[in-house]
């Protein structure tokens, strides 16, 4: 008699309390995505709006935070800064705009982001 010995495999898979934690990791990482989005969003603005005026010419102060202004009225997702935020430098007879703000991204209950943007001109 031929015995036949079924080779015992082990079993492929994932388990609840696997599958749990991939749930909630990955429900934690859509959730801090989707609540920093628009916070993400008003510094990627606030950079082009900076490097445009940069680049457009004017060269006193009051002038560029004036223009500031008036970019942060036309686009509706700057509300962190203003013109009187912006610090203007030269740089070899360039004119540099930086900018440097916190914004907090509530995300549950209690539990908030705090983010810290800092940029210049381009």
């Amino acid at each position: 008699m031929h015995d036949s010995h079924v080779g015992s495999r082990a079993q492929g898979g994932i388990s609840l309390l696997g599958l749990m934690f991939w749930v909630i990791l990955i429900g934690f990482t859509a959730l801090v995505a989707i609540k920093t989005f628009p916070s993400v969003n008003e510094y990627l603005t606030i950079q082009r709006a900076v490097s445009q005026i940069a680049h457009s010419g004017v060269s006193t102060v009051p002038e560029i935070r004036a223009a500031f202004d008036k970019q942060k009225d036309i686009e509706y997702s700057i509300k962190s800064i203003g013109g009187k935020d912006l610090e203007v430098t030269k740089d070899n007879d360039k004119i540099v705009i930086g900018f440097k703000y916190d914004n907090e991204v509530q995300l549950y209950g209690p539990v908030s982001l705090l983010i810290h943007y800092e940029g210049r001109s381009k």
